[in-house]
C-alpha cells in the first residue's frame, strides 16, 4: 500500500509542558504568522500533513502531540479534560507572545473553544473542525457513571496491536470509504509503533479510554463559548456520525443553540464530508481555512 508523499517538509521536537514531555511539530519557515493545529481524540499531529499541504505557504504551523498522544508523554493512569487547557496555555508561553491563532479538530477544537472562553485575550481567532462538544447528560446517572469508572480502574488497560499498519490502515478505509488508499496508509503508520511481541501497536495511552467519572456539563461550555471575543469559523460536516448526537434526531436544535453562544461567528458546511474533514478532503477544508484567515486579517 503505497502511503502518502508529504510536500511540505515537516520537523518536530521535545519540548516540556507541566514536568511532562510533548512532541511538537511544525511546518513553516520561522517568522511567519503562527498558526497552531490542535488535533483531536486517539489522532496525533502528524495526520495535519494532508491539510498543511493545501494550505498557503506563508504560516508557520506549530502542532503538539496531547499528551498521551502521538509521541508525547504519557499519564499511565486516568486523564481530566481540564489539564489540556493548562496544556495549551503552557503551549502557548512557549511559542507565542502574541494573541495565538487556533485551530482546532474535534476534541483539539472543544479545547480551543473552551480557552478562548477562559482567556479571550490570549486568542486572536479561532477554527473549530467539529469541535461542539458532547450532549447534554442527566445528572442521575452519576452513580452509574462513578461505578463503571471504579470498576475499570480495577480492571486495567492494555495496549492496542495490529499485525501491520497495513492492516490497520484497510480497517480505517472500511470505516471511513471517504479515505483515499494513500492517505490511510499514512495515518495508520502516524498511529502506530513497533510492538514488542511483533506487529504495531498504537501511539496511545490505552488509559485515555477509561470513562470519564466527571459529567459533561454543556451548560459550562457554553459559559465559556458566550465569552470568546475572537472571531471565529466552525466547519461542521453533513456526514459526521458525532453530528447527530447534540440531542435531538438530526442535532439540529442543539446545533442551533451552540451556535448561537458564539459572538463572531462564520460557519461553513461540507454536506459531503464526514467527521474526519481534514483527512478526506483537505485541498477544501484548505479553501475555506486560508479564506477566512486572509479575511479576517
Amino acid at each position: 500500500m503505497q502511503s502518502y508523499q508529504p510536500v511540505v517538509p515537516a520537523r518536530d521536537e521535545i519540548i516540556t509542558i507541566r514536568n511532562l514531555s510533548h512532541r511538537v511539530m511544525h511546518w513553516g519557515e520561522d517568522g511567519a504568522p503562527v498558526v497552531f493545529l490542535l488535533h483531536g481524540f486517539q489522532d496525533c499531529s502528524d495526520t495535519f500533513q494532508f491539510l498543511v499541504d493545501a494550505m498557503p505557504r506563508n504560516y508557520h504551523f506549530i502542532a503538539p502531540d496531547w499528551r498521551g498522544f502521538g509521541g508525547s508523554g504519557r499519564n499511565d493512569a486516568p486523564y481530566w479534560f481540564q489539564d489540556y487547557l493548562a496544556d495549551l496555555e503552557g503551549f502557548l508561553d512557549h511559542y507565542s507572545e502574541n494573541a495565538a491563532t487556533l485551530v482546532g479538530h474535534s476534541m483539539g477544537g472543544h479545547i480551543a473553544s473552551l480557552y478562548s472562553g477562559v482567556r479571550p485575550s490570549r486568542v486572536r481567532r479561532i477554527v473549530s473542525l467539529e469541535g461542539f462538544g458532547l450532549p447534554r447528560v442527566d445528572a442521575s446517572i452519576a452513580p452509574d457513571r462513578f461505578g463503571q469508572w471504579l470498576d475499570e480502574i480495577k480492571k486495567g488497560v492494555r495496549e492496542t496491536s495490529y499485525d501491520s499498519a497495513h492492516r490497520l490502515a484497510k480497517m480505517l478505509q472500511h470505516r471511513n470509504p471517504r479515505l483515499t488508499t494513500d492517505r490511510a496508509a499514512f495515518i495508520a503508520n502516524a498511529w502506530t509503533k513497533p510492538a514488542p511481541e511483533g506487529g504495531v501497536m498504537l501511539r496511545f495511552d490505552p488509559w485515555h479510554r477509561l470513562v470519564n467519572p466527571v459529567l459533561y456539563r454543556r451548560e459550562e461550555a457554553e459559559a465559556c463559548w458566550r465569552r470568546i471575543e475572537a472571531p471565529t469559523l466552525v466547519l461542521l460536516a453533513g456526514q459526521s456520525e458525532y453530528r447527530t448526537r447534540l440531542g435531538t434526531h438530526d442535532g439540529s436544535d442543539e446545533l442551533e443553540r451552540f451556535k448561537d453562544c458564539f459572538a463572531k461567528l462564520e460557519v461553513h458546511d461540507f454536506p459531503e464530508l464526514g467527521h474526519m474533514m481534514h483527512h478526506e478532503d483537505p485541498a477544501s477544508v484548505a479553501a475555506v481555512l486560508s479564506d477566512w484567515l486572509r479575511r479576517q486579517g
